[in-house]
């Protein structure tokens, strides 16, 4: 009788192990839905041999999202051109997801952006690299980014980095803030 009930009791110990998640160091919780989701690290998946963070929804129906994020000064990137790239896979994704990768200013003021959004990850796919390429200018004064999970499903993502490209290298930035030279076309002629 005392075996079998050790043996529950670590049976559901393994269960509630491996069903919890850890948000990773330095990582945090956000978006405008975050407590509709479970979001950190996930015991059971890897890839190549890499830990994976994950989002996994927790209610039947979320209008919103969350994201598992990060910030850092900008200052080894400023003037540059970088790409921040990672490997994701999802689950029955109803919404959508993707990673993202904004350039702040001062006072917040977004300079650069790109979420994915016009090139989403939907329902269930393997692990495929993505990559989001932005412009950091000078007067950058923080960096943003992470990967998001819009409506209900999981995803997964892991073995991010970041890396600084030449100018042959075409942006992702899906905001239209790309910061002109001067002020241009004032005629609309073009």
């Amino acid at each position: 009788m005392k075996t079998n009930v050790l043996r529950g009791t670590t049976l559901v110990a393994l269960v509630v192990l491996l069903c919890s998640f850890n948000v990773p160091k330095n990582w945090f919780a956000a978006g405008n839905e975050p407590d509709s989701y479970r979001m950190g690290t996930d015991p059971t998946v890897t890839m190549n041999g890499r830990h994976a963070a994950t989002i996994q929804s927790i209610e039947p129906e979320i209008d919103g999202f969350g994201t598992l994020m990060q910030q850092c000064l900008p200052s080894e990137y400023a003037g540059k051109r970088v790409r921040m790239s990672g490997y994701m896979k999802s689950q029955d994704v109803a919404g959508w997801a993707g990673f993202w990768f904004r350039v702040d200013g001062q006072g917040a003021r977004p300079l650069a952006f790109d979420n994915m959004h016009g090139r989403a990850v939907r329902g269930t796919t393997g692990w495929k690299k993505y990559e989001i390429v932005l412009d950091v200018p000078q007067q950058a004064t923080n960096l943003a980014y992470g990967a998001l999970l819009d409506g209900t499903g999981k995803i997964w993502f892991s073995d991010l980095s970041f890396e600084v490209v030449d100018r042959s290298v075409a942006t992702t930035n899906e905001s239209g803030w790309d910061a002109l030279p001067k002020p241009s076309n004032l005629d609309f002629s073009e």
